[in-house]
């Protein structure tokens, strides 16, 4: 029996590995396109000599070997959060000790949360761009297709995104394994061809890179090396869904050496001498007779690296929006088994009205790659900022310890950053507009939410206990049960009551015999168990007499979408805790703001505005939460003034 289960439990892995190639590897198994070439044929073209081609090749490679298999591999991985991971899942554990942390903590995790918005927009550009430009390869009179095309093939990738990508996603696996050996195979080739670029292992080459140019130009390269870890921070986000072993797993079996084989081909084939076709490196090892099947196979593993991206924006938008930080989105399920594939078409159209007007206005990848370099060392920058906090609260390192492991990588990190910050005006102003927006929203939202919560809860002035003596005493009854939705929980008769529940009183003059206040909470935890979703507090629970009064917490995690017409439909099921009555005769009393103009100036008036504009455009959170189907709503309009 318990051989029987390890062989099917290492097949599991195995097959997560499999997985894992296309979702978390697409991105940074696409950066061969693109980066060596923007390293010494970009902005700074470098000298071809031995010594620099050997010191650059060595630094992509200890790049991909601190950053990419040490810092993300061995520890960022270990910090998850019930198994999830991600900028929100590092936001959701940090805030648990808000009390200790500096706040600018959150303002960066918040800013590197909009970053990755920005990559979302820019990783389809560059990546579907860059395939697509082997076409110059082919024959210089296909270049004046590069642009249409590219548009073309991002238009039909998020045009099939409210469709779900469970179908399509049984391919990616298969597609980029080829893609990888392909990489493999191209490097080997030129490898064979000039064995001594294998010095470039040596890390002594590595850290001579740092002494062989001036510092203006040293800063150019190191923000080309930066696209060889793009898509890093995907091992991160997709941890909820691959687990980290078989990410883990395909790094080390298949990842890292097919992308080093690739470099060290590149390399060697600029070490021979010869000529670059079309302008690209990358296609220039690729045999004239396998351009056309290169460039298509390129095409699809750089639209299932952007898919990955699109899909990565969705699910950042959904955690977001759980923890209070983004406007409420309507949110689509594109799968009936798998609740982690979801469609938001706002994001999705979004993104890719950003992805044509880059294509169009940069026109290629060498353009592009200034845009990206910035997001990429911004996210990756405050990820380990993250992980020197997460080291001394949660693993209860010690300074010395936590400063020792992670302040050279900081310091690395930080040298990436600063070049990139350098082409802010060639392109970096991009992510960086991108992740300011996303800033100013969530930091809109999150003030609204908070004025919006105070407003409602002013017109709360009685608790439990004098609801109860209302309820004793009055004459005149609803034979209905109403259930009111309740922005917290409430534990004791001392408690003040749910706001609804007074505004009920002061527009009927009566309450029902059955009440029940439910509030629906999301936790900073991705899941919750079955058992702990429900918490029940019974003030009143009269069978015989009729009458109750219940409060209850439907306990939801940042990752799960609330469904709140089966959180009732399970209520009503529970003869312990209501009437035998149909649920489609409740009275469900929900709240809905109202705006009230008031005169501002500065920056409190664009704050008031900005929120404004996000609650009128945004669901609200009875319907988010699903409300309204089965069940006919009664709305109490609530006035705001901000003040």
């Amino acid at each position: 029996m318990s051989d029987h289960l390890t062989k099917r439990s290492k097949l599991g892995v195995l097959g997560l590995s499999f997985g894992a190639l296309g979702i978390v590897y697409g991105d940074i198994g696409t950066s061969p396109l693109y980066s060596v070439n923007e390293m010494f044929f970009g902005h700074f073209r470098p000298e071809l000599s031995r010594t620099n081609i050997l010191s650059l090749i060595s630094l992509i490679i200890w790049t991909l070997i601190i950053v990419i298999a040490f810092k993300y591999i061995f520890w960022v991985l270990r910090a998850d959060n019930e198994g999830e991971g991600g900028v929100f899942s590092l936001f959701a554990l940090l805030q648990r000790y808000r009390q200790k942390i500096v706040l600018p903590v959150f303002a960066l995790l918040m800013m590197s949360a909009g970053l990755l918005f920005g990559e979302g927009v820019i990783t389809p550009a560059i990546s579907v761009l860059s395939a697509v430009e082997g076409l110059r390869v082919i024959t210089p009179t296909l270049s004046a297709y590069i642009v249409p095309i590219t548009i073309l093939i991002l238009t039909g990738l998020f045009a099939i995104q409210s469709y779900g990508t469970h179908k399509i996603g049984k391919l990616f696996g298969p597609i980029i394994l080829i893609w990888f050996i392909s990489l493999a195979a191209l490097g080997i080739r030129e490898i064979i061809s000039d064995a001594s670029i294998l010095e470039a292992f040596n890390p002594a080459f590595a850290v001579r890179a740092f002494t062989l140019f001036p510092i203006e130009k040293l800063f150019i390269l190191l923000g080309s090396v930066v696209l060889v870890i793009t898509g890093g921070e995907a091992l991160y986000a997709d941890m909820g869904h691959f687990g980290a072993l078989p990410i883990r797993i395909s790094w080390f079996v298949v990842v890292m050496p097919c992308l080093i084989l690739n470099y060290l081909g590149q390399g060697a084939f600029l070490l021979q001498g010869r000529e670059v076709i079309g302008g690209s490196l990358f296609y220039s090892l690729v045999p004239s007779a396998l351009l056309v099947p290169m460039v298509i196979l390129a095409s699809l593993a750089t639209v299932i690296a952007s898919q990955a991206l699109i899909s990565g924006a969705f699910s950042l938008t959904s955690q977001g929006i759980a923890l209070g930080l983004l406007p409420r989105l309507r949110i689509s399920h594109t799968h009936e088994h798998h609740h982690g594939q979801i469609y938001i078409s706002f994001v999705n159209w979004a993104l890719y009205v950003g992805c044509v007007l880059l294509v169009i206005g940069f026109g290629s990848s060498t353009n592009l790659a200034s845009a990206y370099g910035l997001a990429v060392s911004g996210v990756m920058f405050v990820t380990t900022l993250s992980m020197i906090l997460i080291s001394q609260k949660i693993w209860r390192w010690s300074k010395l310890v936590s400063l020792a492991v992670f302040l050279p990588i900081l310091a690395l990190d930080s040298m990436f950053l600063t070049a990139n910050s350098l082409k802010f005006f060639q392109g970096g102003y991009v992510p960086i507009t991108i992740g300011l927006t996303l800033s100013a929203v969530m930091g809109a939202w999150g003030w609204g939410r908070h004025h919006w919560s105070k407003t409602l809860n002013s017109h709360s002035t009685l608790t439990i206990a004098k609801i109860l003596k209302i309820k004793h005493k009055q004459e005149h009854v609803f034979e209905r049960s109403l259930l009111v939705l309740s922005d917290r929980s409430v534990n004791k008769l001392t408690d003040m009551a749910p706001p609804l529940l007074e505004l009920f009183i002061n527009r009927y003059q009566s309450l029902p015999n059955h009440i029940i206040s439910l509030n629906i909470k999301q936790i900073k935890r991705p899941y919750v168990d079955e058992a702990d979703r429900y918490t029940i507090k019974e003030f009143e629970n009269n069978h015989k007499k009729g009458t109750s009064l219940l409060a209850i917490s439907a306990n939801f995690g940042f990752m799960e979408q609330p469904d709140v017409e089966q959180v009732i439909r399970d209520i009503a099921a529970n003869d312990k805790l209501t009437p035998n009555d149909d649920m489609k005769d409740w009275i469900i009393y929900v709240a809905r703001e109202r705006f009230i103009p008031k005169r501002h100036k500065g920056i409190r008036k664009l704050r008031s505005l900005l929120y404004t504009s996000l609650a009128n455009n945004s669901s609200p959170a009875y319907d988010y939460y699903g409300l309204g189907q089965d069940s006919r709503l009664n709305a109490e309009l609530v006035p705001v003034t901000f003040e």
